[in-house]
């Protein structure tokens, strides 16, 4: 759905170009949630600008589709802008508008002039993010996670094979994001529609996204698939994101290691394994003893995981370790 070929941005500041983005190539699949994960100023809102071209690279190509957006002439690229629908941080909705006419208002700027058809369009965004009710209402009537709401229908008006999230749930409570997410999590699932999301919390990127890059100062440090990046973290930037998200493992990992007898191992299931009671199979035929240090079962998006931190001691415990492999947990081995 999105290739970026080789881009850069840079911005001029006092007569000097100063890097915004380090040369990249990215490729994001057709009907996937990417995350985009960074700290403030790593360069996540200008990356997802450029594939809308509200912000032009300095260099390189960038595809939507077959269409090479930097190679369009601006009408053409207006046109192609209405494929791509884009949600605020801080919800950009018309202030003196009525929540119908906010939904209404990319129709209008695309050309519809037909009230009925407008009327039966906003009736059924409103009615998938479940704001029938406040069509008449004003945003300053509305709470913010209801404003967001209002700024997904708009965003889906002109039915956009692209959906682009510039920290869409920054601004929101943690129950409000949760059901903001979840609503994302729908329009994907049920419209097929791609989605770009861009973050700074990593449990963002968990619930909602199939893969994610990671960006720090300008470059991408870390990419790959949510549950792989996630629960195997290989930049300080990424370790320090899922820290974050998961700070009781954090705290874990300062344990004094050296008062707790046998070697310390972090066991990461996905799917099946996680409801499989493999550990305690493996400890019950092999003999070992086992020590639980920490852990955590959760969901990343759809898929169940769950990680633990153990000492296991015991003369067979290379022999534990090879079967709970073949079960297929992975081990990692951090303090023998």
């Amino acid at each position: 759905m999105i290739r970026f070929v080789d881009v850069h941005k840079s911005y001029r500041v006092d007569g000097r170009d100063v890097p915004a983005l380090q040369p990249f190539s990215l490729d994001i699949m057709d009907g996937e949630v990417f995350g985009i994960i960074g700290l403030s100023g790593a360069g996540k809102s200008t990356l997802i600008r450029l594939i809308n071209l509200l912000e032009r690279p300095s260099g390189g190509h960038v595809f939507v589709g077959d269409t090479e957006m930097t190679a369009l002439a601006e009408p053409a690229l207006r046109a192609q802008r209405r494929r791509i629908g884009m949600i605020f941080q801080h919800f950009n909705l018309l202030a003196s508008q009525t929540v119908a006419d906010n939904v209404a208002f990319p129709l209008r700027l695309a050309g519809e002039r037909d009230a009925g058809v407008i009327r039966a369009r906003v009736d059924e965004l409103l009615a998938r993010v479940g704001l029938t009710a406040h069509a008449d209402k004003y945003p300053s009537q509305l709470s913010g996670g209801q404003k967001q709401r209002v700024g997904i229908a708009r965003a889906l008006a002109n039915r956009p094979a692209l959906l682009l999230c510039d920290e869409a749930t920054s601004a929101l409570d943690p129950q409000t994001t949760a059901s903001v997410l979840e609503l994302l999590a729908e329009i994907n699932r049920e419209l097929k529609l791609t989605i770009v999301l861009i973050t700074h919390e990593m449990d963002v990127v968990r619930r909602v996204c199939d893969r994610v890059a990671v960006l720090d100062a300008g470059a991408i440090v870390e990419r790959g698939a949510v549950a792989d990046v996630f629960l195997h973290p290989q930049h300080p930037t990424t370790k320090r994101f899922v820290n974050e998200a998961l700070p009781e493992e954090a705290a874990s990992e300062l344990a004094p290691f050296v008062r707790v007898d046998g070697r310390i191992l972090r066991l990461s299931f996905r799917g099946d394994a996680t409801l499989s009671p493999s550990l305690s199979r493996v400890a019950r035929e092999t003999g070992v003893e086992f020590n639980l240090l920490a852990g955590r079962i959760d969901r990343i998006k759809d898929l169940p995981y769950g990680q633990l931190t153990l000492a296991m001691q015991g003369a067979r415990t290379d022999t534990a370790l090879a079967m709970l492999r073949e079960a297929g947990i992975e081990i990692e081995e951090l303090h023998r």
